[in-house]
C-alpha cells in the first residue's frame, strides 16, 4: 500500500462533492487523472506513488490521500483552470504544518531569514534524497501573497542604513577571507549561466546545497560588511532555486525561495535585486494565470528600486508590466509598457555603471522575446486575434534570430522557437509552425526544463487539435511522443 498515496479506506466517508465539482468541471477522465497524478509524482521524486483508477474513485469517494498527493491535485487544477485551486478548495485536508516551511508572511528579521533559508533548504536536500517532497507547501495568491511582501518597502535597523559598527565588531577578523567571498560570489554567476544553458533540472540541487552553505556562514560571527555580502549571495542563491524549481515544475517550492529571497536581499540592503526577485515572481503568477497579482508585484519592484535600479533593470520591469497587462487583456497600456521598456533599454551601460551579474541576461534578444510574448498574449486573451499575432510576429523572429546566435541562453531560444511556432498557430498556418516546433524539439532535448517540455506539448497538442488533417501536423506529434517522452527524473 505505499505507494497508494492513501491514509485509510473510504468506508464510512461522505463523497468529496467539492474535488467532484473540480473533476467533472475539468473533463478528464479517472484514468487521465490518474496518470497526470503519476507524471507529476516522477518530476518531483516521488516515485513511490501509483495511482490508478480506482484510487482516484476513492478519493472522490471520500478517501483522503496523503501528501504529497493533495498538493499535486492543487497544482494539476490550478494548471488546468488558470488560476489557483487550493488544497481547501479541493475539500482535502492540510497536513500539520510548522510557520517556519508554511506560508509567506515571514518575521523581516535578518536572524529569523537566516534560520528559515537553513531550516528550508536543509528539508529540500533531505526529501529530495529521500525521493519526495513530503511537506505540502501551500501556493499564496492575492492579498495574502501582495501585502506580506509589501514591508520590503519598510525601512528595517538591519539594512540599509544599518546599524553603526562597533569597535569591537570592527576589530574582528572575519572567518571569509576576500578571495573566499569572490569565489562564492563567482559560484553563484556560474550556476547562473549553468540554469541558462542547461535549465533548472541540471543543477538545482547544487544550488540549493550551496544556498545551505551559506546560511551555515551567515550563522557565525561575521563582521557586518561581510555579512551583508553574504545576504546578498545568499539572496541570489535563493532566487535561482526558485527560478530552477520554478523551471521543473515545483511551484510552491518556487514561491517560498524567491519569499526568503526577498528577505535575504532586504537584509543586504540591495534594492535593485529585490526588484528582480519580485519581478521573478511576478512571472510566476503570469505562469500560474494570476496576471493582476503580477502586476502588483512588478508595481512594487518598480517603486521600491526607483531611485537606484540600472536601465537594464529598469527595462526589464517594464517588460514584465507589459506581460501582466497582456494577460490582463489590456492592449493600449501593454504596447504602452512595452514601449518604454525599448525606450529605457537603449540608455542600458550609457551610465558607466557596472551591472549585477543577474542582470546581464536581459539582453537585445530578451527583450524582443519579452515583447513579442506581451503581443502573443494579448492575441490569445483577445480570443487568438490574428491582428495581435502580426504583431507579435517581426518582434518574435529577431528574438529567435538573436537567441540562435547565443550559445548560453539555450532555453530561452526553446521558449522562443515555441513562441514563434505558437503566433504561427494563431495565424492558421501549421505547417510553418512545425518547423519551428522541430526546432525547438532539438535544443529542447538538450536542456532540462519541464517547462519548455510542457509548452513544446501544449503547442503541438493545440496543433493537431486544430489542423488534425495535416500531414506535418501528425508527423510532428508523432515525432514529439517518440524524442520527448512525458517522464521526468528526480530534481
Amino acid at each position: 500500500m505505499g505507494g497508494s498515496g492513501a491514509s485509510g479506506t473510504s468506508a464510512g466517508k461522505r463523497p468529496n462533492e467539492q474535488l467532484g465539482s473540480w473533476f467533472v468541471r475539468s473533463g478528464w477522465s479517472k484514468g487521465e487523472l490518474a496518470r497526470q497524478v503519476n507524471r507529476r509524482a516522477r518530476q518531483m521524486g516521488a516515485h513511490h506513488i501509483s495511482t490508478d483508477t480506482s484510487r482516484v474513485r476513492r478519493w472522490l469517494d471520500g478517501e483522503m490521500p496523503r501528501e504529497p498527493i493533495p498538493r499535486i491535485l492543487s497544482e494539476l487544477f490550478s494548471e488546468r483552470f488558470g488560476s489557483i485551486v487550493a488544497i481547501e478548495d479541493l475539500g482535502l485536508r492540510q497536513a500539520h504544518q510548522s510557520p517556519s516551511v508554511s506560508g509567506v508572511d515571514l518575521p523581516w528579521a535578518g536572524p529569523q531569514t537566516v534560520s528559515l533559508l537553513s531550516e528550508f533548504s536543509r528539508s529540500d536536500l533531505m526529501l529530495a534524497r529521500r525521493g519526495f517532497l513530503g511537506t505540502s507547501l501551500m501556493l499564496a495568491a492575492g492579498p495574502s501573497l501582495i501585502e506580506p511582501m509589501q514591508r520590503w518597502l519598510v525601512p528595517s535597523l538591519t539594512s540599509d542604513p544599518g546599524p553603526p559598527e562597533t569597535a569591537a565588531s570592527a576589530r574582528r577578523p572575519s572567518r571569509l577571507s576576500r578571495p573566499e567571498l569572490e569565489l562564492l560570489e563567482s559560484t553563484t554567476a556560474m550556476f547562473r549561466q549553468w540554469d541558462a544553458q542547461c535549465g533548472g533540472g541540471l543543477r538545482r540541487k547544487a544550488v540549493v546545497g550551496q544556498l545551505h552553505e551559506v546560511t551555515d556562514l551567515l550563522q557565525e560571527p561575521q563582521p557586518a560588511a561581510t555579512s551583508k555580502r553574504l545576504f546578498k549571495c545568499a539572496a541570489e542563491l535563493a532566487e535561482l532555486a526558485g527560478w530552477m524549481s520554478y523551471d521543473v515544475g515545483l511551484q510552491p517550492t518556487a514561491q517560498k525561495y524567491f519569499v526568503l529571497a526577498l528577505h535575504a536581499s532586504k537584509e543586504a540592503g540591495d534594492k535593485p535585486l529585490g526588484s528582480y526577485i519580485l519581478s521573478s515572481m511576478s512571472r510566476q503568477m503570469i505562469h500560474l494565470g494570476r496576471p493582476d497579482d503580477a502586476l502588483e508585484l512588478i508595481h512594487l519592484a518598480q517603486y521600491g528600486s526607483r531611485d537606484c535600479a540600472t536601465a537594464r533593470t529598469q527595462a526589464m520591469l517594464y517588460a514584465m508590466e507589459a506581460r501582466a497587462y497582456a494577460n490582463m487583456g489590456q492592449p493600449s497600456k501593454t504596447k504602452r509598457a512595452a514601449r518604454m521598456a525599448e525606450d529605457t533599454f537603449g540608455d542600458a551601460g550609457l551610465d558607466g555603471e557596472p551591472e549585477p551579474d543577474w542582470i546581464r541576461f536581459f539582453s537585445e534578444a530578451e527583450l524582443n522575446g519579452e515583447n513579442a510574448h506581451s503581443f502573443r498574449d494579448l492575441a490569445y486573451v483577445a480570443g487568438r486575434s490574428p491582428t495581435y499575432a502580426s504583431l507579435a510576429e517581426p518582434v518574435m523572429e529577431q528574438a529567435v534570430a538573436l537567441f540562435g546566435k547565443d550559445e548560453e541562453h539555450q532555453r530561452s531560444y526553446a521558449l522562443n522557437l515555441i513562441g514563434m511556432a505558437t503566433v504561427h498557430l494563431l495565424k492558421r498556418e501549421p505547417e510553418q509552425s512545425t518547423v519551428l516546433a522541430e526546432q525547438a524539439l532539438r535544443v529542447a532535448k538538450r536542456v532540462r526544463s519541464e517547462r519548455v517540455n510542457t509548452r513544446l506539448r501544449k503547442t503541438v497538442d493545440t496543433a493537431a487539435r486544430d489542423f488534425s488533417d495535416v500531414a506535418e501536423v501528425v508527423r510532428m506529434t508523432d515525432l514529439l511522443t517518440r524524442e520527448l517522452p512525458e517522464t521526468a527524473e528526480a530534481v
